[in-house]
């Protein structure tokens, strides 16, 4: 007989990749939407920069989702819908102009 992991600790690893599906997937779609925006607004008008990179970021939260149970542990799922939202919403803030709101 071929001893397997504990039943907990199964369910602990998907929930913990349905989360970083859902909460980080979430996180990433909105600083892609946020930094395309800003980089789309000087060639489009600000409202189709917005909706453009809006769009666009559904794309990316599928992606997410997709790559938080295509990854090897529930540990690369987390960095690798975190670390790109991270550096993404780092890039909004490099490209937001002095004079705009917080």
């Amino acid at each position: 007989m071929r001893v397997t992991h504990p039943l907990w600790r199964y369910r602990l690893n998907v929930a913990s990749r349905t989360l970083a599906a859902t909460a980080g997937g979430y996180a990433l779609a909105a600083a892609a939407a946020a930094a395309l925006s800003l980089v789309l607004a000087p060639a489009l008008a600000r409202v189709d920069a917005v909706l453009t990179a809006t769009m666009l970021a559904w794309f990316v939260y599928a992606g997410a989702a997709g790559w938080a149970f295509y990854a090897r542990s529930a540990w690369t799922a987390w960095a690798g819908t975190l670390l790109p939202a991270l550096a993404l919403g780092a890039l909004a803030l490099a490209l937001r102009s002095p004079g705009a709101a917080p």
